[in-house]
């Protein structure tokens, strides 16, 4: 029997973890918290951090695994990399090239060194060293740790008065305190959030979505919407696909699953954002599977442990989905009371719930995608019937915190 190493333990694991069963795979769960959620439906578990790369070799080592992933799970990516490569095992792409991938300070360095379009950015270590490089950015700048992910730490300076404030946030919440600060741009339409597949450093499979956020969210750049198909003019996502696939090569990548994140700016450029060597968060391949009937799921699975791939034909989305991530309003934060949502919305639109939050659970301001209380996707017949719908969200979902 093959056996599967997943990093981390989160509820989005869930599924990866029955398919894996499915399939006839042992499954081994890694972190540092046992109570983590997914653990209890995995077959084993090793008490490891993530982002121990020496440790969790180790726990490879001794268990004798076959292959190893990091789904939905970002600090774990480069540490799954490096283990793959030390154990010869599949992986999207090298260590060295993971690296620059999941480092946004690198990758915008990487970006702008092979000419793709990018916002003006600077990498720092030094917190006050940005101070030194005020006239360097044109305001308002967004501040990010280089090593985190759902938006965790993330803020906008409008001068550089808020510079301290914002570069504190980001500090918080980076594991090695480092951040970049970059221009900000503004988005022609809506950013895009979404999973896609290579075989041999090809685009096998690609897709480009909506991505909307709660202006009103104690984080407002935290999404709280993903849309499929996305409104992005084809040219833009031709331009993009093209980029990517540059990027996939200079990179040296191979096969896997990627979560991708584009914009087109107010200038007309189309920018590649974010590029990670893993499943999205928030159950995008889910959606996607149910939207476009492809499995990058189990095809995942099946390369991390040298299986043979499935066929993912490009199809056209079967609709129109949504996935809405449920989140407290802004101010909002105790025990949860009341969640619900109305029965005639859930007849009639309701594909999928994955609401996590029980009552008596603690609900938290939504800063990140870590503070969601779960996700439902719906499905509309077109954009429009989306729209309307959508738009009246308080009259139909209500949550109750005391």
């Amino acid at each position: 029997m093959k056996k599967l190493m997943l990093l981390g333990g989160i509820r989005y694991l869930i599924p990866v973890i029955k398919r894996a069963q499915e399939m006839g795979l042992y499954v081994i769960t890694c972190d540092y918290l046992p109570d983590n959620e997914a653990h209890a439906y995995s077959d084993e578990y090793c008490n490891v951090s993530i982002i121990d790369k020496e440790s969790v070799l180790a726990c490879a080592e001794k268990l004798n695994i076959d292959g190893i992933m990091s789904f939905a799970c970002d600090p774990g990516v480069t540490t799954a990399a490096y283990v793959a490569e030390k154990l010869g095992l599949p992986f999207q792409g090298s260590y060295e090239s993971v690296n620059i991938l999941q480092d946004k300070g690198l990758f915008r360095k990487f970006l702008s060194d092979h000419h793709f379009n990018v916002p003006h950015a600077k990498r720092y270590t030094d917190r006050n060293k940005p101070f030194e490089d005020k006239d360097y950015f044109n305001w308002p700048v967004i501040v990010k740790p280089v090593d985190s992910a759902g938006s965790k730490g993330v803020s906008r300076a409008d001068s550089p008065d808020e510079l301290e404030a914002a570069i504190q946030t980001a500090v918080e919440c980076s594991p090695s305190g480092t951040f970049i600060i970059e221009d900000f741009l503004t988005f022609k339409g809506y950013h895009s959030s979404a999973d896609a597949f290579t075989i041999d450093g090809e685009l096998e499979f690609i897709t480009y979505s909506d991505q909307l956020f709660d202006k009103e969210a104690d984080n407002p750049y935290t999404p709280s919407l993903v849309i499929w198909p996305s409104t992005m003019k084809s040219q833009y996502q031709e331009i993009l696909t093209e980029e990517t696939e540059r990027l996939m090569k200079l990179l040296g990548m191979k096969t896997g699953i990627y979560n991708i994140e584009t914009c087109v700016g107010i200038d007309g450029k189309p920018y590649i954002m974010e590029v990670s060597p893993r499943g999205g968060g928030c159950k995008i391949a889910e959606i996607q599977q149910m939207a476009f009937g492809v499995d990058l799921i189990g095809n995942e699975i099946r390369k991390a442990v040298g299986l043979p791939l499935e066929a993912m034909k490009p199809v056209q989305c079967n609709g129109v989905w949504c996935e809405m991530i449920v989140h407290a309003h802004a101010g909002q934060s105790g025990k949860l009371a009341r969640l619900s949502l109305d029965p005639e919305i859930q007849k009639k639109y309701l594909k999928l719930s994955a609401i996590q939050t029980k009552e008596g659970d603690e609900v938290k301001p939504f800063t990140g995608a870590n503070q969601s209380l779960g996700d439902i996707f719906f499905r509309f017949e077109s954009r429009e019937e989306l729209d309307d719908i959508i738009s009246r969200s308080a009259e139909w979902l209500n949550i109750e915190v005391n």
